[in-house]
């Protein structure tokens, strides 16, 4: 079949031969590039068309005829429909090459770096022990199926269509019971879902956070309205779950919901127990999940978890590494590559709520935090007071209008100048990366080292080949999996001036 001749629904067999960014598969067909949805590398498959440009296609698997030597058999039967798990049926081992291979080939195309520099400077990808429930948040969206069934789960990929599915293999074990009861709730007291179509109904997500290292556990309902009906009903029901290693065993009635497998018991190391129960108001006609008011119903406004021997609080809206296991691995190595000893100045500029600055402030002289969400800087100083540390401060706002704002106070006194030219700078951006402002006040700033952790490895790419270009050369990086059985990866790098 020559190029030009392909159409939307054509039945094409194909072998796949790479990975694509977004976990799709890559092959040819007579030389017609095919991006092959669901398929594994070493696959050969027959794939029906979806779109056709004119050098290049999109496909999605029909049928495995010969399958790869990495392919495994899925833990979950949605994860084709589900946009979550996007490489559930690549074996893990073949996952950390994957994600190790995505980033080092940003880092080259983008970055402009060489394959032998990296091969001297990147370190072995740190893996998790167990790739399963390790996920301590989730956010089911609510609403009604085709039949107009009363249903929870999550969208399929690049839709609003939600997948009944209350038992995700990649979330904490005891969310499907919780979930379970809030729908039972909603069915027997008449409560409706939201409608995204007309903007009318009551209840649009379920929000379920776990702390991992106490056992604690929020449910908050978002609803588009002031008041949920029988609230006290809702409490009750919640209340009467209760969480042990082998089960999830309702106490109403004794028996067991859900009998756990090795790895559910394995993420349950202690006693779990709902701590708190809220509502999130969210009445915009928005994809923003959460509301800006949030009401208690029973309980804990936040609950706590551990990380590192620190303690964390944890609101409905704040942010939180959602693998907490692979949190400490990746803000060790990034504390190992600031090379504390005690007598360094570190600025934080992406600080959320002071989860990497009060990690650094553990082995630094002073850590400055600077974040733009002023609720996320009130959880910072909330956490500092939690763990008795007193040599951080925290300040709302750009980092870029923030930290020139110590330029002109006309004092050249040793707080001011430990301000202007830290030691260290950390970097924990958002997937879009660092705002150029930010990178110029980076350089001005002039810290011998600057420690930067990025969810997006092209967008980190990028800033490093600014930074580098203002003086900096690259040392060290690594790669380290935070959300197994995604196409998503974290990575941390340490650039040194070179004056250093």
């Amino acid at each position: 079949m020559e190029q030009g001749r392909y159409r939307k629904n054509d039945i094409v067999t194909v072998t796949i031969e790479d990975i694509g960014n977004d976990g799709e598969g890559i092959g040819k067909n007579d030389g017609y590039i095919l991006f092959v949805k669901d398929a594994v590398i070493g696959d050969t498959v027959e794939a029906r068309i979806t779109k056709c440009k004119k050098n290049y296609g999109y496909a999605r698997v029909e049928k495995v005829v010969t399958p790869s030597s990495f392919r495994v058999e899925p833990k979950c039967r949605f994860h084709r429909q589900c946009g979550g798990c996007q490489i559930q049926a690549m074996s893990y081992a073949r996952q950390l090459a994957y994600k190790e291979a995505k980033v080092r080939n940003n880092l080259q195309r983008i970055g402009g770096f060489a394959v032998e520099y990296l091969d001297g400077i990147m370190e072995p990808v740190v893996g998790m022990e167990e790739p399963w429930h390790y996920r301590n948040k989730a956010q089911f969206p609510v609403g009604y199926d085709k039949m107009g069934n009363l249903v929870a789960g999550f969208y399929a990929g690049r839709t609003h269509d939600i997948i009944p599915n209350t038992d995700c293999v990649l979330g904490a074990p005891e969310n499907q019971v919780i979930l379970e009861t809030v729908l039972a709730y909603m069915r027997d007291n008449g409560v409706s879902a939201y409608r995204e179509s007309d903007g009318t109904g009551l209840v649009r997500h379920v929000l379920i956070r776990t702390g991992y290292a106490t056992g604690e556990i929020m449910v908050c309902l978002v609803i588009n309205g002031k008041k949920l009906p029988a609230e006290d009903d809702l409490v009750e029901r919640l209340g009467k779950i209760l969480l042990d290693g082998d089960g999830v065993v309702s106490v109403e009635d004794g028996a067991v919901w859900d009998k756990r497998s090795e790895e559910k018991r394995k993420s349950c190391a202690v006693h779990r127990h709902i701590a708190g129960i809220s509502v999130s108001v969210n009445r915009e006609r928005t994809n923003v999940i959460m509301g800006k008011e949030i009401r208690v119903l029973w309980g804990k406004e936040s609950i706590q978890d551990k990380i590192g021997g620190l303690t964390f609080a944890i609101s409905p809206l704040s942010f939180y590494q959602v693998n907490p296991g692979q949190t400490e691995k990746l803000y060790s190595i990034a504390l190992a590559y600031a090379g504390l000893t005690g007598k360094e100045t570190v600025w934080d500029l992406y600080c959320g709520i002071g989860t990497i600055s009060l990690f650094m402030a553990k082995q630094a002289k002073k850590v400055y935090g600077v974040e733009v969400i002023p609720q996320a800087i009130a959880d910072a100083r909330e956490n500092a007071w939690l763990n008795g540390i007193g040599n951080v401060e925290f300040y709302v706002g750009k980092a870029e209008e923030v930290l020139p704002a110590f330029y002109g106070q006309g004092s050249e006194g040793q707080i001011e100048v430990e301000k202007r030219h830290p030691d260290v700078i950390v970097v924990d951006p958002p997937r879009k990366g660092c705002d150029e402002k930010c990178l110029a006040t980076m350089l001005a700033m002039q810290p011998k080292r600057i420690v930067y952790v990025s969810c997006d490895s092209a967008t980190l790419a990028r800033d490093l080949s600014v930074l580098c270009a203002g003086g900096y050369e690259l040392k060290r990086g690594r790669v380290v999996d935070q959300f197994g059985h995604t196409v998503h990866v974290e990575t941390v790098v340490l650039i040194q001036r070179k004056d250093t």
